[in-house]
């Protein structure tokens, strides 16, 4: 099934994709984390509100989740595109909840600099809370998968070793449009991914590039924090990122970037500058 979480009619709201529509089971839990991690129902009902989906606002599949992990550095042909090493673990870095924009809405590129990158990736919702997980019960810890776009600006994410800066401005990560069960994504080690600005393709790869699948990253990560339902762990981008472009590519205001992967969907955000009002320019 395809869930989402979406703001209509002066609210926010979650529910389940049934076609054009969206059943609207807020009735059952606040948020959809809230519902992941109560082991709620998540099926539709006949006497449940519906609501068009051109009707709603597409917010980030799960608005508030405990943690954002994100992955760097995890795909061969990203790896070698930089003249890097193949790591040999994982590189970790983290994001928060308000540099997230969901389906359609602006990503936003900061007045601080205009060396905003695009990158297309494959994000892993947990449905199950674990520590210490082996890779082989990893997959029982997925509620689902989602396109992301992790927007980065590249000039602060290399003022230092430390990603996290370039990575955290707000609105300037893609997520969506929906949470895909794993029973309806399919055979996701094989899906593929594609990044397009403007209608033209930038990345193209397929998820077994990764040097660090999923059951390894969920493992990983589960070793150092405890996963909740509703964290979200973003797995990393392939080749052909602005940054590495002769010359380099950035995301300008009046672009259009969409992400799709196979089985999930397109993530598609416009691009906007930052507009900075007079009572923050004053503070």
């Amino acid at each position: 099934m395809k869930l989402m979480s979406f703001a209509g009619g002066g609210r926010a709201g979650w529910g389940v994709v049934d076609g054009a529509d969206v059943v609207d089971l807020s009735s059952r839990a606040p948020s959809l984390r809230a519902a992941l991690a109560g082991g709620v129902d998540l099926r539709a009902a006949a006497e449940l509100p519906r609501h068009a989906l051109d009707t709603v606002s597409f917010l980030p599949p799960i608005p508030d989740p405990d943690k954002i992990i994100c992955v760097g550095l995890n795909y061969l042909s990203h790896i070698l595109e930089g003249g890097r090493e193949v790591p040999k673990h994982p590189t970790i870095f983290t994001r928060f909840a308000n540099s997230q924009v969901g389906h359609g809405q602006p990503i936003i590129r900061p007045k601080a600099s205009v060396t905003l990158d695009f990158e297309g990736e494959l994000a892993v919702v947990i449905g199950k809370r674990g520590r210490h997980i082996s890779e082989a019960d990893a997959p029982s810890h997925v509620a689902g998968y989602s396109c992301y776009n992790d927007g980065s600006v590249r000039e602060w994410q290399r003022h230092t070793s430390q990603f996290t800066p370039g990575k955290n401005f707000p609105s300037t990560g893609g997520f969506g449009p929906y949470l895909v069960t794993p029973d309806e994504a399919g055979d996701i080690g094989h899906a593929s991914l594609v990044c397009r600005l403007n209608g033209e393709v930038m990345q193209s790869a397929t998820l077994d590039d990764l040097v660090f699948g999923i059951p390894a990253l969920i493992s990983y990560c589960s070793a150092f924090t405890v996963l909740e339902p509703g964290d979200v762990i973003i797995t990393g981008t392939t080749g052909g990122v602005g940054a590495y472009r002769t010359p380099p590519l950035w995301m300008k205001e009046g672009d259009v970037v969409e992400v799709e992967i196979s089985g999930i969907g397109i993530l598609r955000n416009p691009v906007k500058d930052e507009v900075v009002a007079s009572a923050e320019r004053a503070a």
